[in-house]
């Protein structure tokens, strides 16, 4: 365990090494922590936590700068975070795909980092179905959701089906099958299809199966906001191996995705430092997250992304108060 005066130099070393950006040498971290120690003291205190494994002294400089556990260590005991700094922005009630969009670039805005928003989990519904002639054997089927997403697919036929079969087809998919979830929707179409006609018949179980590969391909994505952001930041700008797995994580998504599915899992805002989650195994990068929700229901995760020097105090901030204006857009978006 450390003592205090160990803990107030380890604090004031990281929040000058996240200030700074410059490892932190023993004069300087007298000055900064206030205490009336010697310099040889303070050196003994510093080989004490660098044997700890919480600071590292990179060997072009006589300083030490915070290692993951030091951040760790950092962030768990000594982070105070002030809610009265950040001038609380605005996210107005929209389509859920905007206000998903409007909030990773609210995250990337106010961070200066990398913003990420996992969509909303939902179930496979439509509240209504509709299509249009866009020419001969070629429409356009029209899928909105209960939360008021809409999906355009265009769907080729074999039939050049006239305007009132059209009708008749978007009329009694919305009439007999709204707010059901899809994949039931096919199995009933299919058992329908005896007292249908039969043209109607293969156009609605075309349009019903296009529906689900639409609202499939909806779930689970993550928007992405601010990735040229860290093009900006010290740490990356001089390293393009840092810059590139930073990039190719971006691109994939895969291991974003399942690291916000874990942070929804959890109540209250989530710091992920380094390649300590496992799941995104970057050194390099750190991540704030917080879940949100729909009317009390976690539905997804939001976040920002950043290098590790970050000021998490702030990232705190900003992701605890853009999660509660995405839970409050949405819950009221209907």
């Amino acid at each position: 365990m450390l003592d205090d005066r160990a803990k107030l130099l380890l604090k004031a070393l990281v929040e000058r090494y996240i200030s700074d950006g410059q490892p932190v040498g023993s004069r300087t971290l007298s000055k900064a922590s206030g205490l009336d120690l010697s310099p040889a003291t303070i050196r003994n205190v510093m080989a004490d936590l660098e044997e700890l494994g919480l600071i590292a002294s990179p060997h072009t400089s006589a300083g030490r700068i915070p290692t993951t556990r030091g951040y760790r260590l950092f962030v768990d005991t000594m982070l105070t975070v002030q809610r009265d700094e950040l001038q609380t922005p605005v996210l107005i009630p929209d389509q859920p795909q905007r206000v998903i969009a409007s909030a990773a670039q609210l995250l990337s805005n106010l961070s200066q980092f990398v913003g990420v928003v996992m969509t909303p989990r939902r179930a496979s519904v439509f509240r209504h179905i509709e299509f249009m002639r866009l020419s001969e054997r070629r429409l356009l089927v029209i899928i909105v959701s209960p939360e008021g997403d809409v999906q355009n697919r265009i769907l080729f036929t074999d039939t050049d089906y006239s305007h009132s079969q059209l009708v008749e087809a978007s009329n009694y998919l919305n009439t007999h099958f709204a707010g059901m979830a899809i994949e039931h929707v096919l199995g009933r179409v299919q058992q329908d299809l005896i007292k249908l006609q039969g043209e109607i018949a293969a156009l609605m179980q075309a349009a019903v199966q296009v529906s689900t590969e639409a609202m499939a391909e909806d779930q689970n994505e993550v928007v992405i906001s601010g990735e040229r952001n860290l093009l900006a930041v010290s740490d990356f700008s001089g390293d393009m191996g840092h810059l590139r797995r930073a990039f190719d994580l971006f691109e994939q998504k895969t291991q974003l995705m399942r690291l916000l599915d874990v942070s929804s899992q959890a109540e209250g805002v989530r710091i992920f430092i380094g390649g300590e989650s496992q799941i995104v195994p970057l050194q390099e990068l750190s991540v704030v997250s917080a879940p949100y929700e729909v009317d009390g229901h976690i539905v997804g995760t939001l976040g920002v992304i950043g290098p590790t020097r970050m000021p998490y105090d702030k990232m705190i901030q900003i992701v605890d108060i853009t999660s509660r204006l995405v839970s409050n857009a949405l819950s009221h978006s209907k």
